[in-house]
């Protein structure tokens, strides 16, 4: 039998030999573990009283929060540094990456007011389109796609800003907790609602508009990947304008493809073209059909 010094021997030569997938003496990398906290916590100071175990009364809220936001500030401020230690941005400096550290930490925290604003439209939404949700209070404390929605607004926000990891750590925490695929990338309006999110993909250079309601297993993809890096920094992804409505399964691929406002996209359809305003996309089982809206009495004869 062999022992532990001897398997540790043979693993540290496999260490030598397969080093693509290794990170040794190289820059400290932002903590998963840490990161994935501060997304807990920051979601504690989007909703106060939804994620903590304790009610938070209104004359303690101040203290309260005031202590949050610190203990975020400083653990954020450390995974970022990390990050632009590992990948700076173009033009900063090594010994700039503290200050521009504390700096976009504390832009980055000054924007949570103004994502809370548009996360109320999105729970708006969320309690208008549907009817088994008994109260906005139910959507916050047990919709997972509060929960993806929040971390891809706060992780997009991080995203504008090239730091890296730390935006596809945190979305990828959500997309593993939800089993909604956001992407920090992704450019997403107001008033958007996923119902039931499993298997809802959207890729890095998508763009929602308002309004936007979509089911459960859509994806917003790119026609191909085959380029690979070559294809890094170009529009890949559809871009779907407001009051548009995706029904489940429905596969929308491509750069260039442009759902126009007010269409509806119904279920399980395939589409790699771009769809005028107004139009209804059905599949009846054998042949894919665009409708304009008011073709749509006439050829359906239920509500979609």
């Amino acid at each position: 039998m062999e022992t532990v010094t001897q398997l540790a021997n043979q693993l540290v030569a496999s260490y030598a030999k397969t080093g693509g997938i290794n990170h040794l003496d190289g820059k400290n990398l932002p903590s998963k573990r840490v990161v994935t906290a501060i997304a807990q916590d920051l979601l504690r100071l989007l909703f106060p009283g939804f994620f903590d175990e304790k009610l938070i009364h209104s004359s303690e809220i101040k203290v309260e929060t005031a202590a949050l936001l610190d203990s975020v500030l400083g653990k954020l401020e450390d995974e970022i540094r990390k990050s632009l230690e590992y990948l700076p941005p173009a033009g900063l400096v090594k010994k700039e990456i503290p200050h521009a550290a504390h700096q976009l930490t504390v832009e980055f925290l000054g924007r949570l007011p103004r994502i809370r604003d548009i996360l109320q439209t999105d729970v708006e939404a969320a309690f208008d389109g549907d009817p088994a949700a008994a109260s906005k209070e139910e959507i916050i404390v047990s919709y997972p796609f509060v929960e993806a929605i929040s971390v891809q607004r706060l992780a997009h926000e991080l995203y504008l800003k090239d730091v890296a990891l730390i935006p596809r750590i945190m979305s990828e925490w959500a997309h593993a907790r939800t089993g909604m695929d956001l992407h920090p990338g992704a450019k997403i309006g107001s008033h958007f609602f996923v119902d039931h999110c499993t298997g809802t993909v959207v890729g890095e250079t998508a763009i929602i508009g308002n309004h936007v309601k979509m089911y459960h297993g859509t994806t917003l993809g790119a026609k191909s990947t085959a380029g690979g890096q070559l294809l890094k920094g170009k529009k890949r992804h559809p871009t779907i304008e407001d009051r548009v409505t995706i029904y489940p399964g429905a596969t929308i691929l491509g750069g260039e493809t442009i759902i126009g406002a007010g269409s509806t996209i119904g279920g399980n359809v395939f589409i790699m073209d771009s769809v005028q305003p107004n139009s209804l996309v059905i599949y009846d089982g054998l042949d894919m059909r665009v409708l304009s809206k008011a073709e749509k009495n006439a050829a359906l004869d239920f509500q979609i």
